[in-house]
């Protein structure tokens, strides 16, 4: 296997050959790197001119193996030969070096280079890669692999830190300056070779010299303090990654290529797996060009119902520096935006907030100290619902997460979830599935009153930023949402074809019933907790729903139950002969009557084993036909143990839960 290894250009603000001074005390020993047991210099040459010198060396290392791992190989030291040519004419030092034990197994492969800053002359850069090819070892070979690795990265960054450290040994030796290689001055350059090549002949402090001062440029190219700044805190072998996979995106791109802050929140999103990231951006590019979406944020004009009725918004920043989105998710009419600017419509319209973050995060690093690479999003769930479980917009909300995902990876930092109502487990069990593991441990939720407590919104978000609706100082421009006007609903917005409202193959059944009619569900019940929901648009006429529970085993009635829909009234499964409500059948949920056009949605928990029965029945109105549309589902009892007692059905919009349950009225707005 042949892995390759790049590191970020190091920037040592001293002029080149104060660094060659320096560099050259790391010779023949360097107790900061004990792994360097000793090299010993075979060959050395300088040009005639003093301009050039060829230097080969014989290293020992003492490798951080396992002690077992060296007595099965039979070494305890390995050695590499170093090649360097240093020019001093052109202020350039190459180094190559290239391992001796073993090399006809293990290949490594390390060249470095020093040399002068492309756009500050007295400042000298350095660059660092690593070619390793393990052939065969012993059938160890991922384990070579991962010694040879370590110890790159050791090397990698200790490298800075010790130019810093035998610079002040340079000037404490009475050297401050030195002037570059001179064609016409003999004198000058053969004592700029004597010190280069650490002579230990005394030395002749020049008086009243200073150390050079230098400022800091305006700008940097891709070295290790552009990272630190711009970036972030990064590895050696996360840099490597990065710089291989911009490397890869610049040959294919060959035009505009992602920012940094991009490429690494990819790499992120695959744990720095370059082919993997590769892969994930090459799609979100190919994407971003098909839709377009690098001109959302200047074409984009959110329509006037998303204006007026969207809950959320851009609200400051957390205490991280974070710029914070406030989602007002309790009050969102799900419903009513699908049916006036449909899916797309309402992904457009996170796409332009993600592409507004991306933009805010560029602001926030800036104007901060330090790299800000994710936001923090403030999740409201006050006034949530069975409503937000209307399962069309449960299914267009989980594709936009995965759209999201897979195009804005690794952008949220951080998700704050309150005033969460028992209702709340639910949604998450539907919805945590989809979201990305590293992404769901990113969620604190507070479910009660205690939010500005001590541990709640304060370890976060500074306090004269907590928005008014949550008791905070600061005024905020979210809009409260609420219900969208069946006026402002667009035809095909959300098209319900032929009652179905996604496609073929809806998970909604439609069902017409004539005067007096009934349809029933039956629902078999081995999962005592277990929660039985519904959710059923009413589209002509008025309609009764009704709950109820038996003990006997109606399962044989359930087809006949379910197929009255053809014109003639059909028996009840409940009305049996001698049976008898309270009895043998009761009541779980109050009969509650829907009107033209209204949307219903509930849950009952199902504390009993037993049949449950779903009724609808057409009302009493002259020989008018009723039409509906329904969906049921039946959720598994250990996702909800602890978490909730009982669920009430809700109409149009308003839901509360049971009063057997903690919270004791419905939330209003």
């Amino acid at each position: 296997m042949v892995q390759e290894y790049v590191s970020p250009i190091r920037v040592h603000k001293f002029p080149f050959e104060m660094v060659m001074a320096a560099y050259e005390r790391r010779f023949p020993s360097c107790p900061q790197i004990p792994v360097v047991v000793e090299c010993v210099i075979t060959a050395d040459s300088w040009s005639a001119d003093d301009s050039q010198r060829d230097t080969s060396r014989r290293c020992q290392l003492n490798v951080e193996a396992p002690y077992l791992l060296k007595k099965m190989v039979g070494v305890d030291y390995v050695y590499f030969m170093q090649t360097n040519h240093l020019d001093l004419k052109e202020r350039v030092l190459e180094i190559e070096a290239i391992n001796e034990t073993f090399s006809s197994r293990v290949e490594v492969l390390e060249k470095c280079r020093y040399y002068v800053h492309p756009e500050n002359p007295q400042w000298t850069c350095f660059e660092q890669s690593a070619l390793l090819d393990v052939k065969n070892f012993f059938g160890l070979e991922s384990t070579v692999e991962k010694i040879a690795m370590k110890q790159y990265s050791s090397n990698i960054a200790k490298g800075k830190e010790l130019i810093e450290s035998f610079m002040k040994e340079v000037e404490a030796d009475g050297i401050h300056e030195l002037k570059p290689w001179k064609k016409d001055d003999p004198a000058h350059n053969r004592e700029l070779r004597r010190i280069v090549s650490r002579n230990t002949e005394p030395l002749s402090p020049r008086a009243n010299t200073e150390p050079t001062r230098l400022s800091q440029p305006d700008q940097y190219t891709l070295d290790s303090e552009y990272i630190k700044r711009y970036l972030g805190e990064l590895t050696p072998m996360q840099e490597s990654r990065l710089l291989q996979l911009r490397k890869w995106i610049a040959d294919l791109q060959k035009g505009k290529v992602p920012s940094d802050t991009t490429l690494l929140r990819f790499l992120r999103a695959r744990d720095f797996s370059v082919e993997k990231s590769r892969e994930m951006l090459s799609q979100s590019l190919l994407w971003r060009k098909r839709h377009q979406v690098d001109r959302l944020l200047a074409e984009y004009e959110a329509p006037p119902v998303v204006a007026q009725y969207f809950p959320g918004g851009w609200h400051h920043h957390d205490k991280d520096g974070r710029p914070l989105y406030i989602l007002r998710l309790g009050q969102m009419d799900v419903k009513g935006l699908l049916k006036s600017v449909g899916e797309d419509g309402l992904l457009k319209l996170t796409l332009h907030v993600c592409e507004e973050g991306l933009k805010l995060l560029e602001e926030a690093t800036r104007s901060s100290e330090h790299a800000v690479h994710s936001w923090c999003l403030l999740v409201d769930l006050d006034g949530l619902n069975m409503r937000h479980l209307w399962r069309p917009g449960v299914r267009a909300l989980l594709r936009i997460i995965q759209i999201v995902e897979a195009n804005y990876p690794e952008t949220m930092g951080r998700v704050l979830i309150v005033r969460a109502p028992r209702v709340f487990p639910i949604l998450w069990t539907i919805v945590s599935t989809f979201i990305d593991e590293n992404t769901r441990s990113k969620f604190l939720f507070y479910g009660g009153k205690d939010y500005l407590q001590p541990g709640g919104l304060l370890d976060y978000i500074p306090k004269d930023l907590i928005p008014d609706f949550l008791g905070g100082p600061c005024k905020s421009f979210v809009y409260e949402g609420g219900l969208v006007p069946k006026s402002l609903y667009v035809s095909g917005a959300f098209t319900e074809r032929d009652g179905e409202p996604l496609c073929e193959d809806s998970i909604y059944r439609s069902v017409s019933l004539s005067k007096g009619q009934v349809h029933e569900v039956i629902v078999a019940n081995s999962d005592p907790g277990s929660v039985l929901t519904w959710d059923f648009d009413v589209l002509r006429h008025d309609v009764g729903f009704t709950v109820f529970r038996s003990p006997h085993d109606l399962s044989q009635d359930m087809e006949i139950a379910a197929g009255c829909a053809g014109g003639e009234e059909v028996t009840s499964a409940l009305a049996q002969a001698e049976w008898r409500e309270g009895e043998h059948y009761h009541k779980v949920e109050p009969t509650l009557v829907a009107h033209d056009g209204e949307s219903i949605q509930g849950s009952h928990v199902m504390l009993e084993r037993g049949s449950y029965v779903l009724q609808w029945r057409c009302e009493p109105l002259d020989h008018a036909r009723a039409q509906l549309m329904y969906f049921h589902e039946t959720l598994a009892s250990h996702h909800y143990k602890g978490s909730m007692s009982s669920l009430q059905s809700g109409a149009s919009g308003f839901s509360c839960l049971s009063t057997k349950s903690a919270v004791s009225s419905c939330p209003s707005r």
